[in-house]
């Protein structure tokens, strides 16, 4: 069993590894996160843009799941599986949904949206998709819906009506404005979500437990990335699911020690969305083309993210707690066209040298960058194959995540399509 995760702030291209390793798996699963995380395949010319639905819908004879972890818009899926057929793939009987998974409803969004514009400069700068507010109901409990809820609809209707009552009285005290939800037409939409959904459902956590026991090959598809992780992550600029491989777990019901790798994925930069601090941002005209031939603007959302240079602290320390085995290093070629590119090796924070990434936001704001710089390639490398293909100086670079990680590094992508990776 294999499972792939982010060491930085998301975004990291994970949807590209995890689709290269699917050739070697029969089941794909994702384990935490909703429809906030957003992964791009490229293949034969091809582009396909994932949200909810694991990576592995994608291959023929591939089972994808969708574990208890993960939170779920019913709306949102059903589009995204409506989506895939009009482009002539498959989803049906190769997709499974936990009944354990929480449901993400339209109180969520509003309480997300009412929340976010108090904050003002404060805000947290969600996705708005009420992720956070449906992980909050789901550790609150007395508010929480699993998507097992839905195939009872007597207690359903009972339930929604329940906490319809108290969120519309408590969005009425934040916001005067806000228009009230209505129980009956959130019941009504999201019965006939659910029967549309029902050959799907099942308990998933028991059907992966028969898969282990019939030796099939389980690959664990991460999203978001370990900086984001809840308790791990630069809190509270984070998200609201374990992201790092600590969620595997308690997002699948597959016990942690039966995985055998996990490959770490890095971008050769780092790039971060929403606030936060972020030592080695550039708010320069290098930011800039980064952005600009990275195309680094949000999957789900649109919006441009942050870039700067690779930041070796906050990635190993996603390592670290990620315990990577190995690492991909993608997009290596947005920065071709750069004299110089530079690796973030420590951080200086009131005035001592240290490696270690900080526990509280605020050290982390104010940690300054101890850069190592090499001398850019200034070639195309979209077209290498293989190590040997590419120029010293990119090698030279490539070596110095792998050193400063204490990892090694068994994928370089050059490019968008499956068939730019270099297997080192």
């Amino acid at each position: 069993m294999t499972s792939v995760v982010g060491l930085q702030w998301g975004d990291e291209a994970k949807g590209k590894i995890v689709d290269l390793l699917t050739d070697e798996h029969q089941i794909v699963v994702r384990y935490q996160g909703g429809n906030n995380a957003g992964h791009t395949v490229r293949f034969h010319g091809q582009t396909y843009k994932l949200s909810l639905l694991p990576t592995g819908i994608l291959r023929p004879g591939v089972t994808a799941v969708i574990g208890p972890g993960v939170v779920i818009n019913p709306q949102a899926l059903l589009h995204e599986m409506d989506s895939l057929r009009e482009r002539g793939v498959h989803v049906g009987d190769n997709l499974l949904i936990s009944d354990r998974a929480h449901v993400i409803l339209p109180y969520h969004l509003l309480e997300e949206a009412v929340l976010e514009r108090s904050r003002k400069d404060g805000a947290i700068g969600t996705t708005m998709r009420g992720i956070g507010m449906c992980y909050r109901d789901k550790a609150g409990r007395t508010h929480a819906i699993r998507m097992g809820d839905l195939y009872h609809p007597d207690v359903f209707t009972a339930r929604i009506q329940e906490i319809v009552d108290h969120k519309n009285a408590v969005l009425k005290a934040l916001d005067p404005q806000v228009i009230p939800v209505d129980a009956a037409t959130v019941t009504t939409d999201y019965l006939s979500y659910a029967e549309r959904l029902r050959a799907n459902v099942v308990d998933t956590t028991a059907w992966l437990h028969q898969a282990l026991k019939n030796g099939r090959g389980i690959l664990f598809e991460g999203a978001q990335g370990s900086l984001l992780d809840i308790d791990h992550g630069s809190f509270p600029y984070v998200t609201s699911s374990n992201s790092s491989a600590a969620g595997i777990h308690n997002g699948s019901g597959v016990p942690a020690r039966r995985i055998e790798r996990i490959v770490g994925v890095v971008k050769a930069y780092t790039t971060r969305v929403g606030g936060g601090p972020f030592p080695t941002e550039l708010h320069d005209a290098t930011g800039q083309h980064i952005r600009d031939v990275g195309k680094e603007y949000g999957t789900v959302t649109g919006r441009p993210r942050r870039c700067g240079w690779f930041d070796a602290v906050a990635a190993g320390y996603g390592a670290r707690v990620s315990g990577v085995d190995c690492l991909a290093v993608m997009l290596l070629d947005v920065l071709s066209e750069l004299e110089e590119v530079c690796l973030c090796e420590a951080y200086d924070i009131n005035g001592r040298r240290t490696t270690d990434f900080p526990s509280h936001v605020a050290d982390l704001g104010r940690a300054v960058p101890i850069f190592r710089r090499f001398p850019g390639w200034r070639k195309d490398i979209t077209a290498a194959r293989k190590l040997a293909d590419l120029p010293a100086e990119a090698r030279k670079y490539v070596d110095a995540i792998s050193e400063l990680l204490d990892l090694p590094v068994k994928y370089i992508s050059v490019g968008p399509d499956r068939e730019q990776t270099i297997l080192a």
